[in-house]
């Protein structure tokens, strides 16, 4: 047992003597470098989820295609067999769905071109960064405090550290860059109807939401701001417990795993042990909290401004199992958990690594 406690001590002292001589720019750097290659490598499953999910909600997509007599290779689609009635084709009710992650894809590339599973990937990016980069660096911080002060007064609180320091620091980063993710979601959410016209922006999107409750008393319009943060309970009903379950089960699989390394873990230890922990983890978190994203995405795309801010995320849940029941709740969970799993993985193993690459720097120019 005394021989178990020395490794772990030995085990987590360089990682420990690495946070405090980095700097928390330098732990922003790190963490948005690692959000900027998740948020590309795993936006086509957003998009799929948010499209799964927006359905569910009543959102309407025309997934099927015009077939050409005379050129039937454009625009056709093998999966479609039409009903021809006089002059007009009718389209079987699976036409007018999409009916799972795969499908999604297919018809996405199909219909809007393959550049469109990137929709909303700028979006991605200005929520990302920013955020990850609050994000971990706090998490880094808050825990790293937490630790030394429960170990000094109350060593039984200390297997809680991580899930109370990711709940502190995510609900932090959240709230600070709530209107992008409100814009992401959006973008991903919704078709261009115009052929020809390009699709909105970040900033055209957030005025799009904020133009119809825009008034001509400049106090009222401080308030009617407040819609930029719609669904914000419901992001955080859903981010905080989310980063409790990720947080309380990455550290300790980190931990073991690291401990198994040896003492002399090198960049490619710590890059497998922190990938395989935060796939583990984000994948669970991402399973359990489905309802709750399923909620938020709901909410975001309410296009009634009105309803829109009188939502509660407990009425929003409860319309969803009334409407669709345990499917319903469960809506884009195959997307979801597979675009959270690896996006997990890459951030905390890309931000571990970067941390560890810079620390030796340090060490080398001492």
């Amino acid at each position: 047992m005394l021989k178990t406690a020395h490794d772990d001590s030995t085990t987590q002292k360089p990682k420990a003597v690495a946070d405090v001589n980095l700097s928390f720019e330098e732990r922003a750097f790190s963490a948005a470098g690692a959000a900027f290659i998740s948020a590309i490598i795993v936006n086509p499953l957003d998009v799929a989820k948010t499209r799964l999910q927006a359905q569910a909600a009543g959102v309407p997509y025309k997934t099927c295609f015009e077939t050409n007599t005379m050129f039937p290779d454009m625009r056709s689609s093998q999966s479609c067999s039409r009903l021809v009635v006089g002059s007009e084709s009718l389209c079987p009710p699976e036409c007018h769905r999409y009916t799972g992650t795969l499908d999604v894809f297919y018809k996405v590339i199909r219909q809007e071109g393959f550049a469109r599973l990137w929709r909303g990937t700028n979006a991605s990016l200005a929520l990302a960064v920013p955020t990850v980069g609050i994000y971990m660096p706090c998490y880094d911080i808050f825990r790293d405090s937490m630790e030394e002060f429960t170990t000094n007064n109350a060593p039984t609180l200390t297997p809680y550290v991580p899930l109370v320091a990711g709940v502190f620091a995510r609900s932090l980063a959240c709230i600070s860059c709530y209107p992008i993710e409100l814009a992401r979601t959006r973008m991903q959410a919704f078709k261009e109807t115009k052929s020809g016209i390009k699709p909105a922006g970040v900033w055209k999107t957030l005025v799009g939401v904020i133009n119809p409750v825009t008034s001509t008393n400049c106090i009222q319009n401080l308030q009617n701001y407040r819609i930029l943060w719609t669904g914000l309970s419901s992001q955080l009903a859903r981010d905080v417990p989310f980063s409790a379950i990720c947080w309380a089960t990455l550290e300790p699989i980190r931990r073991k795993l690291l401990v198994s390394v040896g003492d002399e873990a090198g960049a490619g230890s710590i890059l497998g042990a922190n990938f395989a922990a935060g796939f583990v983890a984000g994948s669970i978190a991402a399973a359990v909290t489905c309802p709750l994203d399923v909620a938020k995405t709901r909410r975001q795309i309410e296009k009634d401004p009105v309803k829109s801010l009188k939502m509660t995320t407990r009425q929003t849940v409860r319309e969803i199992w009334r409407d669709g029941g345990m499917k319903g709740l469960f809506a884009g969970l195959g997307p979801r958990v597979g675009r959270t799993g690896p996006s997990v993985g890459i951030v905390v193993s890309f931000y571990e690594v970067v941390k560890f690459a810079l620390h030796y720097r340090h060490e080398d120019h001492e």
